[in-house]
């Protein structure tokens, strides 16, 4: 199943053990050297799946994976079946493997992938938005100034555009989107994807921001927004996002600006028109 010597990247199930592939569950099994991102999850697997592995495992996660390809080398220059999963999805796609890859490569290595369930994928399909061009965008930053800064580059861009967020920051990662694409812009938040308590919930920013704000959110989270020429924006909800952004600190004028920015056929003078009408 495994070939000596080949360093093998193996996709595994994002939430439903019933989507592993035949293949991984042969190469679990016919591994010499498995690398997990977490050996104990690594394990629940392999029970999940009723296979039984005589490999060596050993942890290879985001902290360790360097100190880590030294043992990996090793052991394909000894010609065994070394095998590297992580906790979900694809390695090396917001997840360890790709230095462990580099190093590989760079030794002369052969490295193989067993494709298989993708939460990045997963997401774009479900989300019903244009699938023609898209982009992953990785975990949403932390800071509120590297949001805003990737949100105002991101901003003009029209491809579909993916990203992952830990629920504990789902709320504010929405409002920031909201902020930096524009209220009407459509997106997807999807959740705990082919998982018992999967739920996808379509809207406008402004609305999957308000809804997140308001209700818990739990699981692993994918954000799939569309691109800039998917929005037909309604002049008075952009006018409203003026008076908010006002009412926030930001002089009336600026607002407009900013909001008008990346939505063609209005104006920034039109929309301060419409805010200070809006205001009263």
């Amino acid at each position: 199943m495994l070939q000596p010597g080949v360093l093998t990247l193996a996709a595994t199930p994002i939430g439903n053990p019933l989507d592993a592939s035949v293949r991984l569950m042969r190469a679990l099994a016919d591994a010499d050297l498995i690398a997990a991102e977490d050996t104990r999850r690594l394990q629940r697997l392999l029970r999940d799946l009723d296979v039984k592995a005589g490999a060596k495992i050993i942890s290879c996660h985001e902290h360790n994976e360097v100190e880590r390809i030294p043992w990996l080398l090793e052991a394909l220059a000894a010609g065994q079946k070394v095998l590297l999963v992580t906790d979900a999805g694809m390695p090396v796609v917001s997840d360890p493997g790709y230095r462990a890859v580099q190093a590989a490569v760079a030794a002369g290595r052969r490295v193989e992938v067993i494709p298989g369930p993708s939460a990045v994928l997963t997401a774009l399909a479900v989300s019903g938005l244009a699938p023609d061009r898209f982009s992953f965008e990785g975990f949403v930053p932390r800071g509120p100034g590297q949001r805003e800064s990737l949100f105002a580059q991101l901003r003009e861009a029209r491809r579909t555009l993916v990203f992952f967020e830990s629920p504990r920051r789902t709320a504010s990662a929405l409002a920031a989107m909201r902020d930096g694409f524009g209220p009407a812009r459509p997106a997807v938040l999807a959740r705990e994807l082919t998982k018992t308590h999967e739920e996808v919930v379509r809207g406008t920013l402004a609305e999957l921001a308000k809804r997140a704000a308001t209700t818990e959110v739990l699981g692993e989270i994918a954000i799939v927004v569309a691109g800039a020429d998917a929005v037909a924006a309604d002049p008075a909800e952009l006018a409203a996002e003026v008076v908010r952004r006002a009412e926030a600190g930001e002089r009336l004028k600026d607002a407009a600006k900013e909001v008008a920015r990346g939505h063609s056929g209005i104006s920034a003078r039109d929309l301060y028109e419409m805010a200070r009408t809006q205001r009263g």
